[in-house]
């Protein structure tokens, strides 16, 4: 009786972790839009980048640590670019860098999600 309950225990660990959810991103595509709606305008327009989307850049880039995250912020500004009007590519591009952040990778329609560590 006690080999059976061992083995039926031993079923139970392995379902759990063969089943368990993968590695999920803290970082939702809510959370991204939130961040950087205050950059439309100079996304946009160019000009003076406002405190209020470097605030929001430093916060999102704060909260993207994992690669899961980053490929999650990645990809959602990917769908952001392709879906707002008007953003052009060298203000999106030189974003982070005029609010003193790196990110890996580069925020372009055609950057490639998939490779970012």
């Amino acid at each position: 009786m006690a080999g059976m309950l061992m083995k039926m225990a031993c079923v139970m660990v392995a379902c759990m972790v063969v089943f368990a959810p993968h590695a999920e991103a803290a970082v939702s595509c809510g959370q991204v839009a939130s961040s950087l709606f205050p950059c439309l305008t100079y996304l946009r327009n160019g000009g003076v980048v406002p405190d209020t989307c470097c605030a929001g850049v430093k916060g999102l880039n704060s909260a993207a640590k994992s690669t899961a995250d980053k490929k999650t912020a990645c990809g959602c500004l990917k769908n952001a670019y392709n879906a707002l009007p008007g953003i052009q590519a060298p203000l999106a591009s030189s974003l982070p860098s005029k609010c003193g952040v790196s990110i890996p990778y580069k925020i372009s329609p055609n950057t490639d999600c998939n490779k970012i560590r």
